[in-house]
This record gives structure tokens, C-alpha cells and sequence, in this order.
């Protein structure tokens, strides 16, 4: 939103443009300095015309302007400055506990004589339901039967003619449109998969729902995307994203954040935007500033062209690799060079969406020609493409990627030459660690023996041969080491992109006419992430042959790819746990970090839609495609993966005929409408929510319960237990796992305790609404490695007595006694999704503040969100270093004037000390602490 006119100092820079008729103001940041403003990188062009247009000398200042246009004297000075996004977006998982806080948050006005009507979101706000459905049931199977339906088996066939008519109804003489005939042949469970997964979600997710329905009701400036609509990412890419904004005809850039990491997708369409924790989003939804340091850009410089047989996922996953080695935590990457006219808009995407893998905070291509056609291409508004591009070129933010003189000035440049890209995969439980298709059986050989680690198993030299037989459908199979078990095309990073999904179509097209199959007991499954791609796939007449190999669609959400995987069949769980196997899963997502994809499968790899199929033929990732068939032809010849393989030029051709801006109209002409489900819900119209004290979805949380109207006074932390001792890249997943809650945890005797049966406990992710739950599934991952326990096991010590117990049930133990507890971390602490409940989840638990070697740029800042102090040790010192075991007591010494960055000491009980840095980077996240967290000051403002 732009400040009131005649407040902001930079009003002279208004100028009006002409467009179309029309006149429409903006600010003119060439009047700033033209020959300084020509050398800033494009992505810090976004955040200069947020800072001036918002300037108000209050919370944004002509210093933090001055700042960001002398980007380049200052990139490397730790120079603090605010952005204030144009608007916020949500997904349910990380939504439904915002919503939550608004509600709470007017509860909390209220009760210190406050108006609730002040707690409102000021920006747009969009929040797209897709992380609730779970692939319960996948596949499908034809079965021919007289009667299935309980239709009348005399009944005939009355489509028109497209098919033969099926063999019952071969002399009725009126041919059916479909190969199945509706009245005599019947799928089998799984051909419901969509419907059957659907009916799940909204019976485990209606009071989740019906809240969220509340919310869009109650909060001005909210829209909601129901369920079955797509994954938020692909919604945002598709239909959300405006490029740029006209308010009132002032014109300026969109941007935005978002609770999900992955809203770096936005960035390949010329959007810059990422991913924040939840709390920080619900504060820049009540109008604040994100407080940031001015990043460092990195230029990544994309040259020649890619192969034939080479994908966007294979150019994301090597960027990944690279730019992980580079090093760009906390920096930007801005994408340059005549490379880029060869990517589409979708592949680029796909390259933006995996950037918190490689680690920066945007990976950014600013518009240019190919974005305006994608705008077309997805059936945007033609004449509000007009304003897009004339508003861009005006202020000098469309770019020519082919014109070297437009190049601006970066912190460093690294290159890539698309040619020397080759088909691969990341894994086994990284998405870091690529491996190319070719090492892969070889590399996978080498992590079973490896000792445990990210790329080892530590499997006995005698179990590495181990093989399980077992009978699924009446049928005996087998299972190694390296078996697939599940095959998932899933995830916005890929199923955004035509190409990858139709030449995966086209894959299982070759596949099935050469009379090639996938093991019955393979959990396929695909989960497009819009309506669109259902559309092209049926319309280019691919769909069918995916559906022969048990890639039916099984619901349009993020599914498999945040561990909505659903079971496995219990013939293969048997027989993966009797032999302790190590099985895999290959899924087209964008994470793979250990216990997240499935508990059962060990090894997950990332990898293209059209390689997740090859593998779920091939049936192992031992298999070498390159000596080995896939199977064998009617004619008894081999038909290997580079028979079958579609060509990039093959893609395009499909690609260019069949996705047209017809589909994106009419998907998305209904999308907020929902459906029959979600319009019958009937959600409460009041201004304050009415909690339901038998609910297991929704509570009120604790967060404000005792907070006065005063400032509470800041305190050290004394004689604190450490309640986890944890090594490096510990993730969110580990801290607050979002998949399904297992029956004998803290969480499960919760709600057995309110009288739910296993099938009715859902997922946490599902349950972060409920506090209750959340604080009990905090550290509840099974693959939790707690130096306390030695083994991976969500389990910890109460250091007095050395009893082993679940992580919760210790911190009970300990807030009845008095005591404090920090925890002691190494590097990478809190990486992987952005996760507010990973900040919430330890304050529940009575954490007070976190030692670790490093952060992840957001989960550092949750935990100032919500008062916990992120202390950082000094560098080369680690707990090993200091001789830290963790069952000392700690005092740490917070001043009252603690300033950013400052370092304060920690007292050991036996007399030792050392320094350790505070991780407050900001003044603003300061004021924060001081509150005890931002909700905490926003609340305070508002009264």
C-alpha cells in the first residue's frame, strides 16, 4: 500500500503515464540517479520502489531509500532495512495457525479493552487449501463385470462414438466415448482415487474448514482458494500472480511473501517474493515492514542450450548442487545471460521454487518477453498486460536477456552452460545431493555401506543381500535393498511445468505400446497442481496411458511431496520391516529429507516426472538404464529407457498444441466457487471466533494469555537443562513433523484420551490449529537424532534422574519443577520448510533460547517471533570444541541493552564460560524480544 499522500518525501518522483488511453501514476525511480539506479541488480529495483513509494519517515525512512540505491557500496555491510511486501500468501498448514492468531490476537485486544476490528489483514492475503489431502487410495484397475454398477445389465451403452463398443454391448450397436464402458466395465477402488481422497479430506479437515471459512468471512482482505482448487504455488504462478499492481491508478511491482518456503516460485515470473515464517507474515498482514539485512546478489549467469534428452529438473537439481557449493544462504540469486530466452516461464519457475534447497532467499528472472506470452498463455487480461509491460519498461524492470549492456552490477557471478546438463536425480535424503542418472546404481551401492549419515544406511556386509518375498494380490514378489515402493508425481516444481508433465505422458504412451508395465504393488500416484493439467493431458490424449501404468490422479495438493503419502499396502510395509530393508521412493518434488517422504522408505530421490516413471518400471534404483530393458517387448525384444525416452522437440510440438489460454480461463473462471463440499459448509458470521472446547483442530492457543498492556521486563536465563542435545541440518521436519501422527506418541495418547481411534488422528500438519497437539508433537519425528539418546528415536533424558522419555513428557517434568531449557544445536539449524509451529512447538515446551553453529534464515527468524533467543556459537567453537555434553546447567546473561549482534556470555554450573553471539539481527527484531514476540507488539499497538 503506498503512504498517504503528502506524508511521503519522495511524492515528487510521481509521474503520469499514458497507457491505452488511460493516465496512471508511479514513481519514477530513474529521478532517484539514473546512473546508480542502472547498475542495481533487478531484484533490489523491487525493493527500492517499496521503500519509496512507502516512505514515510516513521517506519520507512529516506536513509533506508538512500541505503538500497547505494546498494553496491553497501551489500556487504550488514546494512538493516525494511520491505514492505504488496501483499501475503497461505497455505492451509502454515494458514489455519494464522488465521488462529488473528482470532486469538482479538480475543487479546479485547480482554486489555481494545477494538477487534483493528486486528485485520491491510494487504491482500490469499490462502489456497492444498495440504490437507493424502494419497489414501492410488491406482486403478480395469475389472470387467456384468453388473457393478447395480445398473441394469440390459442398459447400453449410449456415448457417442469415439471407441468400440465394450463386449457386452457389441451388438446394441451405439459405440461408447470412452474405452470403459460406464454401465459394464468398472475400475476398481482406485479409479475413485480423486473422489475417494477428496471425501477423506473433508471428513478428517471440516472443522479446519469451516474455520477457514469463518476466517475468509470475518477478515477483511482475505480470499481463500477451497480445497481440490491446486497447490498454492501453481495457483499463485497460474491465476494469483499480478506482475504488477494498479491501486487506485498508481501503479507499482507486485511482491510478496509467503508461509511456505517455496513461494520463491513466483520468482520466475518476474515477481519477488519468499518465503517467511507465519508470524512474520500475520505481522506484514497488519501493515508492518519486514525487517531485513540489504542482501548480497549473486549473479547466475545461464549460457547455451539444453539437449534433447535433458529436463528443467535436471537444470534445477544441478543449480541446486552448485549453488549450494557456492554458498548463498541469505543472499539473492539473480538469473542472467542468453541462456535464459531458452528456458520457459514453467522452467524457470521450477528453477525459482527450489531455491530455499540451494539455499538463497529469491532466485530471481526479472520480466521479459517470454513472461508477457505466459501471461497470454494462462489467459490473463489483455489489456491489464498493456499496464504490465509499459508500467516495467517505464522503470527500467523488463529486461532483454540477449542485451549484455542491460546487465547490472553484481556481488559475484557463477556460470552454467545448459549443455553440459545431464539427466539426474538428488538423494537419498538431500535434495542437495545430486547424482546422475547414469551413478546412480553404483552411488546407491556405496550409501547402503556408507556408515549412517546423509549419504549412508550403515547396512551389514551380510544384509546387503537381503531379499523378502511376499504375496500381494494372490501374486508372490520380492523386495531389496534399493526397491521402489513408491513412484509419485507430485509437487507445483514440477507439475507447473507442460513440458516435464507431457513428457511424461508421452513416456508412458511409448511405454505401454511397447507392452511395458509397473509392479502392481508400487504406490503411484500423480497429483497435478491445477485443474490445467488435467486438461492438457486428457486434451493431448496422453492421460490414459499414465492411468495404464497406476498414475491416476489422486487429488490436486502438495501430497506426497510433504509426506501426505498415505500407507503402503500392508503386504509391503511387512515385508520392508521384517528385512529391515532399504526401499525407495522417487517422487517429482522438491524435498527428501529423511522421514518425510514416508517412514518406510529410507531412500527418497527427487527426480523429473518422466524418470519417476522410468523407475517405477524399472521397479528398483539399482537399475542401470543404460545396460539394462525395462522389459520386453510382444516380439520378445528388449525395450530399453532410451527407446521409449521423448525427445525435447517431441514435447514441444504436444506442448504448443494442446496448452492454450482457453484451459487456464475456464479452470480458473470457477476456482473460487469450490465445490459441492465446501459450499455446504456454513461457518460462523460472528466477529469473534466461538471456540469449541471439544474440538481437536481448533483452539485458542496460549500465546497471550498472561500479557499485560505493559512491556514485560527482559531477563537473563538462569541454571537452564538442556532438553535436546542435536547435531547438523536438524529441519523443521524434525522439529515439527507435519506427516501422520504415530500411535504411540504423546500426540496419539492425547487424542486417544478425547476418544479418536487411529484412523481418525490425521496428520499434525493437519492439526497445527490445536496447540494441545502441536506442543505434543514437537521433536516428534522418529528419525530425531538426540545426542542424549545415541540412535534416532523422538526421545531425550530428564537430566536429574536420566530417565529416556518422549520429548514432551521431559519438558513437562521440567516446567514442574521451575526449570528452564535451551537447546544445543550444530549447523543448519531449523533449515527445510518454513514452519511457525518449528518456533511455537518450543515455546510450548518452555524453550528459552536455542545454541547452534548456524540458522536458516527463517527459522532464526520464528524463534525471535516468538521470543526464544537464537544464540549462535563464535566461530570454530561447536559443543565438541567447548566440551559441552549437554548435562550441564546454563546461564546465559541477556543485558537490558543487548544491542544486534552483541555478545553475551554463557555460565556453566561447573564454573566454565564462554561467549556466544546473539542472533538478534535487527533493532526491530529487538523490539520484538522485548515484547516477547511480534504478536505480542502488534497486539500492543493496537491498543
Amino acid at each position: 500500500m503506498a503512504a498517504e499522500t503528502g506524508t511521503n518525501p519522495f511524492n515528487h518522483l510521481l509521474k503520469t503515464i499514458n497507457i491505452g488511453d488511460k493516465d496512471f501514476k508511479y514513481y519514477d525511480l530513474l529521478q532517484l540517479d539514473a546512473t546508480k539506479y542502472d547498475k542495481l541488480p533487478f531484484s533490489i529495483r523491487v525493493l527500492l520502489e517499496s521503500a519509496v513509494r512507502n516512505c514515510d519517515n516513521f517506519h520507512i525512512l529516506e536513509k533506508d531509500v538512500t541505503n538500497i540505491l547505494k546498494w553496491e557500496d553497501h551489500q556487504t555491510q550488514s546494512v538493516e532495512i525494511p520491505f514492505k511486501p504488496a501483499r501475503v500468501i497461505l497455505q492451509d498448514f502454515t494458514g489455519v495457525p494464522a488465521v488462529v492468531d488473528f482470532a486469538a490476537m482479538r480475543d487479546a485486544v479485547v480482554r486489555l479493552g481494545g477494538d477487534a476490528d483493528k486486528i485485520n489483514p491491510v494487504c491482500p492475503a490469499d490462502l489456497v487449501i492444498d495440504h490437507s489431502v493424502q494419497v489414501d487410495v492410488a491406482r486403478s484397475v480395469l475389472r470387467y463385470a456384468p453388473n457393478p454398477g447395480g445398473g441394469s445389465v440390459g442398459r447400453t451403452c449410449s456415448r457417442q462414438q469415439r471407441n468400440p463398443p465394450c463386449s457386452i454391448c457389441v451388438n446394441s450397436g451405439l459405440p461408447i466415448l470412452d474405452q470403459v464402458c460406464p454401465f459394464h466395465q468398472q475400475k476398481t477402488e482406485g479409479a475413485t482415487a480423486l473422489q475417494k481422497n477428496e471425501e477423506l479430506e473433508f471428513e478428517r479437515n471440516k472443522e479446519r474448514f469451516l474455520f477457514l471459512k469463518w476466517g475468509a468471512k470475518a477478515l477483511q482482505n482475505m480470499l481463500i482458494v477451497p480445497p481440490g482448487s491446486g497447490i498454492v504455488h501453481q495457483v499463485n504462478l497460474e491465476y494469483l500472480g499480478r506482475v504488477v499492481f494498479n491501486v487506485g491508478g498508481l501503479l507499482y511491482p507486485d511482491s510478496l511473501v509467503g508461509t511456505d518456503s517455496h513461494t520463491t516460485m513466483i520468482n520466475g515470473l518476474g515477481i519477488v517474493g519468499w518465503g517467511v515464517g507465519g508470524i512474520e507474515a500475520e505481522a506484514v498482514m497488519l501493515g508492518q515492514s519486514i525487517s531485513m539485512v540489504l542482501p548480497q546478489v549473486v549473479g547466475y549467469k545461464i549460457i547455451g542450450q539444453l539437449g534433447q534428452l535433458t529436463t528443467s529438473t535436471d537444470v534445477v537439481l544441478t543449480i541446486t548442487k552448485h549453488l549450494r557449493q557456492v554458498g548463498v544462504v541469505g543472499k539473492f540469486v539473480e538469473f542472467f545471460g542468453p541462456g535464459i530466452s531458452q528456458l520457459s516461464i514453467a522452467d524457470r519457475a521450477t528453477i525459482a521454487n527450489m531455491c530455499p534447497e540451494y539455499g538463497a532467499t529469491v532466485g530471481y528472472f526479472p520480466v521479459d518477453e517470454h513472461s508477457m506470452k505466459y501471461l497470454s498463455q494462462t489467459g490473463r487480461d489483455e489489456e491489464k498486460m498493456q499496464v504490465v509491460e509499459a508500467y516495467l519498461k517505464a522503470n527500467k524492470l523488463f529486461r532483454n536477456y540477449s542485451d549484455p549492456s542491460e546487465d547490472p552490477v553484481f556481488s559475484q557471478i557463477v556460470e552454467l552452460d545448459l549443455s553440459t546438463v545431464v539427466p539426474c536425480c538428488s538423494g537419498p535424503k538431500r535434495p542437495h545431493d545430486r547424482v546422475t542418472v547414469v551413478d546412480m546404481p553404483s552411488d546407491f551401492k556405496a550409501c547402503l555401506k556408507n556408515k549412517v549419515g546423509f549419504k549412508g544406511f550403515g547396512i551389514p556386509e551380510d544384509k546387503l543381500s537381503t531379499t523378502v518375498p511376499f504375496v500381494f494380490d494372490n501374486q508372490e514378489y520380492s523386495l531389496t535393498h534399493g526397491s521402489v515402493v513408491i513412484a509419485a508425481i507430485t509437487s507445483c516444481t514440477n507439475t507447473s511445468n507442460p513440458s516435464v508433465m507431457l513428457g511424461a505422458g508421452l513416456l508412458a504412451k511409448k511405454a505401454v505400446e511397447a507392452g511395458l508395465t509397473v509392479k502392481p504393488y508400487i504406490k503411484t500416484s500423480l497429483s497435478p497442481g491445477s485443474g490445467v493439467v488435467t486438461y492438457y493431458l486428457k486434451e493431448s490424449g496422453v492421460i490414459q496411458y499414465m492411468e495404464t501404468l497406476g498414475f491416476d490422479v489422486v487429488g490436486y495438493g502438495c501430497m506426497t511431496c510433504i509426506g501426505n503419502s498415505g500407507p503402503l499396502p500392508d503386504p509391503v510395509a511387512d515385508a520392508i520391516e521384517k528385512g529391515d530393508l532399504v526401499t525407495a521412493g522417487v517422487l517429482s518434488g522438491n524435498r527428501n529429507f529423511e522421514g518425510r517422504i514416508h517412514p518406510l522408505t529410507r531412500a527418497n530421490y527427487l527426480a523429473s516426472p518422466p524418470l519417476v516413471i522410468a523407475y517405477a518400471l524399472a521397479g528398483s534404483v539399482l537399475t542401470d538404464f543404460e545396460k539394462e530393458p525395462l522389459g520386453t517387448n510382444a516380439d520378445g525384444k528388449n525395450v530399453y529407457l532410451r527407446d521409449i525416452w521423448p525427445s525435447r522437440d517431441e514435447i514441444m510440438e504436444v506442448e504448443h498444441r494442446h496448452v492454450i489460454p482457453a484451459m487456464f480461463k475456464e479452470v480458473y473462471s470457477r476456482i473460487q466457487y469450490g465445490n459441492e463440499r465446501w459450499n455446504e459448509l456454513a461457518a460462523p458470521d460472528s466477529m469473534l471466533y466461538p471456540w469449541d472446547p471439544k474440538s481437536t483442530y481448533i483452539k485458542s492457543p496460549p500465546f497471550f494469555e498472561t500479557m499485560t498492556k505493559e512491556l514485560p521486563k527482559v531477563s537473563g536465563i538462569t541454571d537452564a537443562f538442556v532438553l535436546l542435545n542435536l547435531g547438523d541440518s536438524v529441519t523443521t521436519d524434525h522439529i515439527s513433523p507435519a506427516g501422520s501422527i504415530s500411535r504411540n506418541s504423546p500426540a496419539a495418547r492425547h487424542l486417544a484420551s478425547k476418544g479418536l481411534t487411529p484412523r481418525e488422528f490425521n496428520s499434525y500438519g493437519s492439526r497445527r490449529g490445536n496447540d494441545a497437539i502441536m506442543a505434543r508433537g514437537t521433536f516428534a519425528n522418529i528419525r530425531l537424532v538426540n545426542k542424549f539418546i545415541g540412535k534416532a528415536a523422538p526421545k531425550t533424558i530428564y537430566i536429574p534422574t536420566g530417565e529416556v522419555m518422549d520429548v514432551f513428557d521431559a519438558s513437562q517434568r521440567y516446567i514442574s519443577d521451575g526449570r528452564r531449557m535451551i537447546i544445543l544445536a550444530g549447523k543448519e539449524y531449523g533449515s527445510g520448510s518454513s514452519r511457525d509451529w518449528a518456533a511455537k512447538g518450543p515455546w510450548m515446551l518452555g524453550i528459552k533460547a536455542v545454541i547452534a553453529e548456524s540458522y536458516e534464515r527463517i527459522h532464526r527468524s520464528n524463534l525471535v517471533g516468538m521470543g526464544i533467543v537464537p544464540l549462535q556459537y563464535h566461530p570454530g567453537d561447536t559443543a565438541e570444541s567447548l566440551n559441552l555434553t549437554g548435562k550441564e546447567s546454563y546461564t546465559i546473561e541477556i543485558p537490558e541493552d543487548l544491542k544486534p549482534g552483541q555478545a553475551v556470555t554463557v555460565k556453566l554450573n561447573d564454573g566454565r564460560s564462554f561467549q556466544v553471539v546473539a542472533r538478534f539481527d535487527t533493532d526491530v527484531e529487538l523490539t520484538y524480544f522485548h515484547h516477547g514476540g511480534i504478536l505480542n507488539y502488534m497486539i500492543r499497538t493496537m491498543l
